[in-house]
């Protein structure tokens, strides 16, 4: 597995990370414990040591199986959690909570859930309004002049935050939605980052898993699957943007590749600061995603595909509208 830098952090991880919450939530019932440990140990095995994780997911089951995974081989990879959030006694989400003393609990519980006495990147996981990013950024400073922490992130923030942010202690990566469906961040975000020197790690690189051409209009998801709400996974939304699913599977073909791969090969060919975390239950797919990074997308490649995209609208917001109202502006 090739590593990249996350910005000029001097953070080095793999190329392809790998995102942790299926396991654990959001797209159905929990893996069973044993067979999320076996598949995060595989996947190190296989070159991956980016591993990320947030106290949400689940809450806090997925750090606790990522600890009890990772243990045998803590000094060899990169982990990444995250703050943020309050949760109820049934472990509901219940408002944003970015206070300082909240960060410092999460850390401290983050700790001793993944069994390690330092978080390799500490992300805020949304940005709260009702906290001064500078009171957050500052905090995060404080704990890594503990050595509780080394690095600190954000998600899904805007421009404006994260110069505010990076001002009070460099931010060494930003975790947001980028695919080749969902572009808004080449906008402003990628210039910013490339200006201030941050790193860039997608989530969601393969759409929800829509970009792997595993889900068509017919498709249906568990109950408990978040996708049932999302705008972008509903039936008449999945029909129109077959259209990109389609063109995937033409230039993978052409790549003796899979959608999949040319997606996150695609991704890798933006900027060698971004590091994509899909995520699977499944072996086969965490190799198929690994692959990804032997696959070389030409000048040419890029123009045909860009081109392409052009000619396709993809249809379907991307949140319902009370998520949507978490994304900083």
């Amino acid at each position: 597995m090739q590593t990249r830098e996350l910005g000029k952090s001097g953070l080095q991880v793999s190329a392809i990370g790998l995102g942790c919450m299926g396991v654990s939530y959001g797209y159905g019932p929990a893996t069973d414990i044993q067979e999320a440990v076996a598949l995060i140990r595989q996947a190190f095995e296989r070159g991956v040591t980016f591993f990320d994780t947030a106290e949400a997911y689940g809450p806090y089951r997925n750090e606790e199986l990522l600890g009890e995974a990772l243990a045998p081989f803590r000094s060899e990879v990169v982990i990444a959690t995250k703050f943020g959030f309050n949760f109820d006694a049934n472990g509901g989400q219940s408002g944003m909570n970015s206070r300082p003393e909240q960060i410092r609990a999460v850390a401290d519980q983050a700790l001793k859930r993944l069994k390690t006495d330092v978080i390799d990147l500490f992300y805020q996981h949304r940005v709260d309004p009702d906290v001064p990013i500078e009171e957050v950024a500052g905090t995060v400073k404080a704990l890594i002049s503990e050595g509780k922490v080394r690095h600190f992130g954000l998600s899904e923030a805007s421009v404006r935050t994260i110069r505010r942010a990076h001002a009070v202690q460099p931010v060494t990566a930003l975790q947001s939605e980028y695919s080749l469906w969902w572009r808004e961040p080449e906008q402003d975000i990628l210039p910013t980052l490339e200006e201030l020197g941050i790193g860039f790690v997608p989530f969601s690189p393969l759409g929800k898993g829509f970009l792997t051409g595993a889900i068509s209009e017919t498709t249906t998801f568990d109950s408990k699957d978040f996708r049932n709400i999302v705008p972008r996974f509903s039936k008449e939304a999945r029909k129109a943007n077959q259209a990109l699913v389609d063109l995937l599977a033409v230039i993978a073909a052409d790549k003796k590749a899979t959608s999949a791969q040319v997606a996150l090969a695609w991704l890798l060919a933006q900027k060698p600061w971004i590091v994509p975390i899909p995520g699977t239950t499944k072996l086969h797919r965490l190799e198929e995603n690994i692959r990804a990074a032997e696959v070389e997308l030409t000048a040419e490649d890029l123009h045909k595909i860009e081109n392409a995209l052009a000619t396709i609208k993809v249809e379907g917001d991307r949140y319902p509208a009370h998520l949507q109202a978490r994304v900083n502006r």
